[in-house]
């Protein structure tokens, strides 16, 4: 990355935009007069008509006739100068003129160029805010700050994130640190209830770390697109989790058409799996069901997840998506997660060109519905991922 920059520093400079577009400008304007000079000579000054000459000086086509002589060497003497007057006239005239309306119409880049060192400088929150009516210059001013807005709510989010994530790792590292320091100070505690919750506590650490990792790749779309069907996925996930929802009390219901995608077969199933063990964890504590479907709709394929449960505001459910934000309806501390996992599935499902949406059930619980693009038609026959249990 330094690379580029130190070629850029030492590039030598060269001659300013603004006296680009002037030299430009006044070429064309004494280009102009010129023509318009070698035009009055041609059909002006070479062909008068002068019908008292008629029988003495040749015709041309036309029935004009050709000057020659004193006559027209008087006109040269008299023209001549006069054209190198124009000519420097309109040379001062260009340059003038093009040097004006050259800064003017570069202040929209000079004030774009400003806003680019401001936020190379850290500060996200400066806008442009060009006024005037719509033009080129108009709409490159909107988008930077439109890239601006959008740069600034990013920074803004990953901040707040890996503020929450350090806490979140600090917290088991804190307590793996009381339990060593309670383990050294009463050197007769009982060896086997120390171990054991130093294991629960490096598996949470473990699970928040590799969160973190999936995250990251989900984020950076760092991964092969390959045929896959959601339908295949979703059973799979629902095979995996049933002992926990039969732990649990929860039934567990699979169905649907088959759901063509393009996409990472290990995201995809990581990001169904997410959403099947929210909606167990997240349930009635007695005789609550899940129920996980797939279809095709007109544009793309549709995972969609719900499940029995509390009553839900759906001021609440928009947040639920939030990292490392835990719903205090939660009934199963015992299988607590560590805050990432619709997290995870929205990332997943933004890094797949797909939509999220969540909304509470009329009768309690939730609904998460996840659509992605179809697989193309004409690659639909090939191969899918999944493995139908």
């Amino acid at each position: 990355m330094g690379r580029p920059t130190a070629q850029v520093g030492r590039r030598s400079r060269g001659l300013s935009v603004r006296l680009k577009l002037t030299l430009s400008y006044a070429a064309a304007v004494v280009v102009a007069g010129a023509l318009i000079l070698a035009t009055v000579w041609v059909f002006i000054l070479r062909y008068v008509p002068d019908p008292t000459l008629a029988g003495r000086r040749p015709r041309v086509p036309g029935g004009t006739i050709l000057i020659t002589g004193p006559s027209r060497r008087a006109l040269l003497d008299a023209f001549v100068p006069k054209i190198e007057l124009v000519v420097v006239i309109l040379l001062l005239f260009g340059l003038v003129g093009g040097w004006l309306l050259a800064g003017r119409m570069l202040t929209p880049l000079n004030r774009i160029t400003d806003a680019t060192r401001i936020v190379a400088d850290g500060t996200y929150s400066h806008r442009i805010r060009l006024e005037g009516r719509r033009d080129e210059l108009r709409d490159l001013a909107d988008a930077f700050d439109t890239m601006l807005a959008r740069l600034e709510a990013h920074v803004a989010e990953q901040q707040r994130f890996a503020a929450n994530a350090s806490h979140e790792l600090r917290t088991p590292l804190a307590i793996t640190q009381a339990l060593l320091e309670v383990a050294r100070k009463d050197p007769d505690r009982d060896a086997a209830e120390l171990v054991e919750r130093l294991h629960h506590v490096n598996a949470r650490a473990i699970d928040l770390t590799e969160a973190l990792l999936l995250l990251s790749r989900a984020e950076q779309r760092s991964f092969t697109r390959q045929h896959v069907d959601l339908s295949l996925v979703a059973e799979e996930a629902a095979e995996t989790l049933l002992p926990l929802a039969e732990k649990l009390g929860v039934t567990i219901e699979a169905a649907g058409d088959v759901a063509p995608t393009m996409g990472s077969h290990a995201l995809l199933l990581q990001l169904t799996t997410n959403l099947v063990h929210n909606a167990i964890v997240h349930n009635l504590p007695a005789h609550g069901a899940v129920w996980v479907t797939t279809s095709m709709q007109p544009d793309g394929v549709e995972l969609r997840v719900e499940n029995t449960g509390d009553q839900l505001t759906r001021s609440f459910v928009a947040t639920l998506a939030e990292p490392f934000l835990r719903g205090t309806t939660r009934v199963r501390t015992d299988h607590a997660g560590v805050g990432l996992g619709l997290a995870i599935v929205e990332r997943i499902t933004d890094a797949h060109d797909g939509n999220l949406t969540l909304a509470p059930r009329a009768t309690g619980g939730l609904s998460v519905t996840v659509q992605l693009p179809a697989a193309p038609a004409t690659q639909r026959a090939g191969p899918l991922t999944g493995n139908r249990p």
